[in-house]
């Protein structure tokens, strides 16, 4: 009897823990259900789409060089005997820089004038002779052939013994000496080097995008990197016609005020260029709010807490930014993280 006792007993404790088990399961899945149910938005990052008007000012770097610089070589052989000028001597136009010994071109010089003398007498005696009918047409011809290239040695002779003062044709700077007195030069031996930095010119690249908004003679503000708090004047005086090997276009900026030379040659500068026409607000939306990129033209536009897949058509690209011509208005709501996880009509949650 005790043994009958001890097994209702026991079906009676094993149904109730089975009754009681059943039971939290019931609760278990309706809280998960309800859990399941909260969690089914997809977590997003959002922004509105505005109105605003678009800068479209860009920024060109590039290098100062001098407005001249020229490198003056010896034009005849000989010893320099005369330097008279030095590495960061100003120099004007005309002056001369250095001498080279000119006995021998001067002998030469007065061996052409002699020459030059006799041809003039031949030239005078073969006419007053001509003239009586002592000499033939064809030997009057034949001296005065010999008086002109006599002149032109003559020339020549005084224009080399010129060239033995190494003269200036620029207003500028002397940056590099390569001459002692005493040196033995040839032609074509580099003495000096001279710049002028009395205005630069500041030399970038652009784009084809960027290069159809500039026009030459258009003034422009330029920064050396040595002072970013001064701004000088700069004027576009070359744009090139021809893209160089990397499809970008040369400009030359030139920058007519250099006061006290304080910018070198060879410092790195910037240009702002703008398009300087007066710009009307367009739609834009962040640049990360397309799937896949710009190119593709699809966002997710929200609408009551669902992501809405949403062709548009993309224009400009401005930094970050890229204007919309069509498919979103002010004021809607784009996803601009986490659409990776959406498909058209996904329930999202906006977060900040």
């Amino acid at each position: 009897m005790k043994k009958i006792l001890y097994i209702v007993i026991g079906v009676a404790v094993v149904g109730l823990g089975w009754y009681i088990l059943n039971q939290n399961k019931e609760k278990n899945e309706a809280e998960t259900a309800v859990v399941s149910q909260k969690n089914t938005a997809v977590v997003v990052r959002t922004a509105v789409v505005k109105k605003e008007v678009p800068n479209t000012d860009y920024v060109a770097n590039g290098t100062f060089e001098p407005f001249q610089q020229l490198e003056f070589p010896a034009e005849n052989n000989g010893r320099v005997v005369r330097v008279l000028v030095d590495e960061g001597d100003a120099v004007r136009k005309g002056q001369v820089l250095a001498v080279i010994k000119g006995d021998q071109l001067n002998i030469q010089l007065q061996n052409a004038q002699a020459a030059y003398q006799n041809a003039l007498t031949d030239s005078q005696r073969y006419e007053n002779a001509f003239k009586t009918g002592g000499v033939t047409k064809q030997q009057l011809d034949q001296a005065k052939l010999s008086l002109v290239n006599a002149k032109a040695a003559l020339d020549q002779a005084r224009i080399t013994l010129g060239d033995a003062s190494i003269k200036s044709s620029i207003n500028g700077i002397v940056n590099k000496r390569s001459v002692e007195p005493g040196t033995v030069v040839t032609p074509g031996t580099v003495l000096f080097e001279l710049v002028d930095v009395s205005k630069l010119k500041l030399k970038v690249t652009v784009n084809e995008q960027q290069v159809a908004t500039l026009k030459q003679g258009a003034m422009v503000p330029v920064k050396a990197s040595v002072f970013p708090d001064k701004e000088f004047k700069g004027k576009v005086t070359f744009i090139a016609p021809k893209a160089d090997a990397s499809l970008n276009f040369p400009v030359e900026i030139e920058i007519a005020s250099n006061p006290g030379n304080e910018v070198k040659a060879g410092m790195y500068g910037s240009v702002v260029f703008g398009s300087g026409n007066v710009q009307a607000a367009v739609t834009m939306i962040p640049r990360n709010a397309f799937i896949g990129g710009v190119g593709n033209n699809q966002v997710f536009v929200v609408n009551d807490s669902v992501a809405k897949l949403t062709k548009v058509t993309s224009g400009r690209i401005l930094g970050e930014e890229v204007e919309i011509l069509s498919g979103l208005k002010e004021g809607d709501v784009v996803v601009t993280s986490g659409q990776i996880n959406l498909q058209d009509g996904t329930k999202v949650s906006p977060v900040k």
